[in-house]
């Protein structure tokens, strides 16, 4: 407390000066418009300033993270290529999948500029629309695996159905095998989803990798989704388990939405009158 009481006896003449400023400056900008404008147009650009150094701080914090998925996808990519070789040298097949040899599929590039994952019906903003190609029940991935399917579409902007959504229904299989199902999400936890309608003889474990099953037109065949963290032990009818996801449905960034040439007329094929 003394040195408190000594503080102000030997700084109050500058202490002093500084009220005197103080009120000083606050009669100038509070009187004088010019002077306001001025200190209001001043306050707006270093804040401006301060956001978007906060902005680019934040991004370079994200680059591990954003690195880390590019360095997935081109792995998943080399793959690819590998097995796309291994097509061309074998004489029972050869794959080849591009415009001037029958394109099933093409991806488009988006990011994410809203994303709900707490609720029960969630979804998801990106910043692609029909300007750009994209229409509903498009498939939305990302290098780890499913996201949702569009549902709603603007000039240049969709809504994304999440996989996180009580209303949605994905074809998935067990991988590497026929055994499939139809996945759902409980709205419970925001990491696990739930596959069922699986047939009792599927050989399932836990740690098995589950994938889209590729019977609809909208996901391809082989997209990741999760593996198996919890089996029914009652074995019931619907043969349920819960999925825990490859992706973070908290944390997405950029991610691709899926076209399928065929689509229109698969669905044609299948609308006729037996």
């Amino acid at each position: 407390m003394q040195q408190i009481i000594y503080f102000f006896q030997k700084f109050k003449y500058f202490l002093f000066f500084l009220v005197l400023e103080f009120i000083a400056l606050f009669l100038i900008f509070n009187n004088l418009s010019f002077h306001k404008s001025k200190f209001v147009n001043s306050a707006n650009s270093i804040t401006g300033g301060l956001y978007f150094q906060s902005s680019k701080i934040s991004e370079y914090f994200g680059l591990k993270e954003e690195n880390k998925l590019l360095a997935e996808e081109n792995t998943r990519l080399r793959n690819l290529l590998s097995k796309i070789s291994n097509n061309l040298d074998s004489k029972d097949s050869i794959i080849l999948d591009t415009i001037n040899f029958n394109q099933k599929y093409t991806f488009t590039t988006a990011k994410i500029i809203n994303n709900n994952y707490a609720k029960d019906f969630n979804f998801i903003t990106i910043d692609r629309g029909e300007n750009q190609g994209i229409k509903k029940e498009m498939a939305v991935i990302n290098s780890r695996g499913v996201i949702g399917i569009t549902d709603n579409t603007t000039n240049n902007y969709a809504r994304v159905q999440s996989i996180l959504n009580k209303n949605s229904k994905i074809n998935a299989r067990l991988k590497n095998s026929n055994y499939f199902g139809s996945l759902g999400w409980d709205g419970k936890d925001y990491n696990t989803v739930q596959l069922s309608d699986i047939p009792r003889q599927a050989p399932l474990k836990i740690g098995d990798t589950i994938e889209t099953g590729g019977k609809s037109t909208i996901f391809p065949e082989g997209i990741l989704i999760g593996t198996i963290s919890e089996i029914n032990k009652g074995n019931s009818a619907d043969n349920k388990v819960n999925v825990t996801l490859f992706n973070d449905m908290s944390n997405l960034g950029y991610v691709h939405i899926i076209k399928n040439f065929d689509r229109i007329e698969i669905n044609q094929l299948e609308a006729q009158n037996e």
